[in-house]
């Protein structure tokens, strides 16, 4: 399955008012790997930008007027996106200015909804953990995500943190029998894991690293705070 993490930048709150994209960063994920085939452009709005939106993402006018317009990327950007699924945290602010920006550029109204389907993490997150912060930042924090380089929204940045955020949010876990949760949750059919039992002489042991250890002793700590009780790896 092919999906795109995908993030902007703009000049303000409203297309309707006018605000253009100014940054896209999309990030490609296929069967639940990061491929490094990535999309990432800055764009000329040819006008002026919030000073409220400044602070947010440090982009200025200035810096954008040698960059490309909407207009000459739209096909590229278009190409890139069609017929993935695209992972977006507060979609419909994001598909609401794309959509406008093809609709400018002489596609019609719904590009996005007719080239794509759209999942939306906010919801995801608003669903999973209720009554919780559920903002980029808090999830990171959350799934042990590391966003120390996120002094500034950046749309390629935000859009490979939110990758990693996605993917720890959708991991299940695997069975003994090699079942995937998120898989037999989906109504899917659970792939099983065959084990030739006669030899054993070739089997490998990988212990886990320091680093391993700690994200493990996080997990636990994790755990245990949700649960508010002991946990079956604490008795082993």
């Amino acid at each position: 399955m092919r999906q795109i993490v995908l993030d902007t930048e703009t000049t303000g709150l409203e297309p309707s008012l006018g605000h253009r994209v100014i940054e896209i960063g999309a990030v490609e994920v296929v069967n639940r790997r990061l491929t490094g085939n990535n999309f990432h452009q800055y764009i000329n709005p040819q006008r002026e930008i919030d000073e409220a939106a400044i602070e947010v993402h440090g982009i200025t006018l200035e810096s954008l007027q040698d960059k490309p317009l909407f207009d000459d990327i739209a096909l590229q950007l278009l190409e890139f996106l069609k017929g993935a699924e695209l992972i977006i945290h507060n979609a419909k602010f994001d598909v609401g200015f794309l959509n406008h920006e093809f609709y400018e550029a002489g596609y019609n109204e719904k590009v996005i909804d007719d080239n794509c389907t759209v999942l939306d993490t906010l919801v995801m997150a608003r669903h999973k953990h209720p009554g919780q912060k559920n903002s980029l930042d808090a999830l990171c924090k959350r799934y042990f995500v590391d966003n120390t380089q996120r002094t500034l929204h950046g749309a390629l940045l935000d859009a490979e943190i939110l990758a990693d955020v996605y993917l720890q949010m959708t991991g299940g876990q695997i069975s003994l029998l090699g079942e995937s949760e998120d898989i037999i949750n989906q109504g899917g059919e659970p792939e099983r894991l065959l084990l030739d039992t006669a030899d054993t002489s070739n089997i490998k042991v990988i212990r886990a690293s320091d680093g391993e250890k700690e994200q493990h002793r996080k997990w636990l700590e994790l755990l245990r705070k949700e649960s508010k009780s002991e946990v079956v790896w604490d008795k082993i």
